[in-house]
């Protein structure tokens, strides 16, 4: 049966998709992930790839894994999950609340990363203990989507003391492969004034 298309359906396409991502996230190396990443693109129900650039499509491009983008970060939980609907690249405004804190150091200068919980998820076990990292950086434009990327991230316990982050394993918004995706907007607050060279870069689909 053919499912007719709609932003509905697409959101929810992409969800499952990403949370497929994130668990791998939490239980492979950037490597393992890298080639878990490229067999969902080759693969017709789970690619998000438009059908006329699946068949020529051999690998996403990435920069080499680097562990310097690996980094501790100390976790804080927000007092008050203020609930507010997140931009995206559609009319389409879903809502998140700020669940917490990221702060790391990279080259000692220290950095806050928002971490956010989809409303319309946290009520779903399967999804309970998923979170949603989007972000831009200095790299946007040049070697990666203009746009921003995401990281996900899965939290055992709901308040923990210390997360890894790891920039490898940052992804682009579906929407850079398929304008059908409606792909949420990374906030202001989520920049960092360095260049994260690290995971996916710019898709170019002659590459």
């Amino acid at each position: 049966m053919r499912i007719k298309f709609n932003l509905s359906y697409c959101f929810l396409m992409c969800i499952c998709l990403l949370s497929s991502i994130s668990v791998a996230q939490q239980q492979i190396s950037a490597k393992e992930f890298q080639a878990d990443l490229n067999e969902k693109f080759k693969n017709p129900d789970s690619s998000p790839l438009a059908q006329e650039d699946l068949a020529d499509f051999e690998s996403l491009s990435f920069f080499e894994i680097d562990s310097t983008f690996i980094v501790e970060a100390k976790f804080v939980r927000t007092a008050n999950d203020s609930v507010f609907a997140m931009k995206t690249t559609t009319n389409r405004l879903p809502l998140y609340s700020k669940y917490g804190e990221l702060h790391f150091t990279y080259e000692k200068a220290s950095y806050r990363l928002n971490v956010y919980q989809n409303q319309r998820l946290k009520s779903d076990p399967e999804y309970k203990n998923y979170f949603f990292i989007p972000f831009t950086d200095l790299s946007n434009g040049k070697e990666t989507y203009a746009g921003g990327r995401y990281l996900d991230i899965w939290m055992s316990s709901p308040n923990p003391s210390i997360l890894q982050l790891d920039f490898n394993k940052a992804y682009n918004p579906y929407c850079v492969y398929n304008k059908r995706y409606s792909c949420p907007i990374p906030p202001a607050d989520n920049h960092l004034e360095f260049s994260v060279l690290a995971g996916v870069k710019m898709y170019n689909k002659d590459q």
